[in-house]
């Protein structure tokens, strides 16, 4: 049995997010902060990652004002409240076959979470990709929400957001007695 150990490589990893409403959707990207894989013979076994919250990033909103105005909402405590929560934490529970659960943390919230992977390793370097579909509301983040308001017609925000991931993953060499 090989065990690997993965450190995130924060550069070359990437979050985009989507959030929809009735009369659209906006998306942006997040980065992460910090993050750690393990692998035994070839498969996923552990793993936890840090998301820095100050880090949200609104890509379609192109007027400097608009987008600031956003950002500025995101930040806020009806979504992220950033300035008392700047980190979001993810750590793997379980792994079957390319099916990661996991417990997200988010507004100091955790809640189970569960999705598909596709890995690819290539000498040293893991990579990884999924699309994890997250209820906002399960965190806390109810801002227009059907579940907690009527008649917001079209103002209305769905309550699932989705985080396409692509992690890329650099192998710590470990001390040959470590392996033992």
């Amino acid at each position: 049995m090989r065990t690997q150990q993965f450190n995130i490589a924060i550069a070359q990893s990437t979050i985009d997010w989507i959030g929809k409403k009735v009369i659209g959707a906006h998306n942006g990207t997040i980065r992460l902060k910090a993050g750690e894989l393990s692998l035994t013979d070839g498969q996923i076994t552990a793993g936890r990652f840090v998301v820095d919250t100050t880090s949200i990033k609104i890509l379609d909103i192109t007027d400097p004002a608009t987008n600031a105005q956003f950002a500025g909402h995101l930040a806020s405590d009806d979504f992220f409240g950033i300035e008392q929560y700047p980190e979001a934490c993810f750590e793997i529970t379980s792994v079957q076959d390319n099916h990661i659960k996991g417990d997200l943390t988010i507004k100091g919230i955790t809640n189970p979470v569960a999705f598909d992977v596709t890995t690819r390793l290539n000498d040293d370097t893991l990579t990884v990709t999924g699309a994890i579909v997250i209820d906002r509301t399960k965190f806390g983040i109810k801002f227009r929400s059907g579940n907690f308001f009527r008649d917001l017609g079209d103002t209305l925000i769905y309550n699932d957001f989705e985080l396409n991931i692509l992690l890329t993953a650099k192998a710590v060499e470990v001390p040959a007695q470590a392996q033992i």
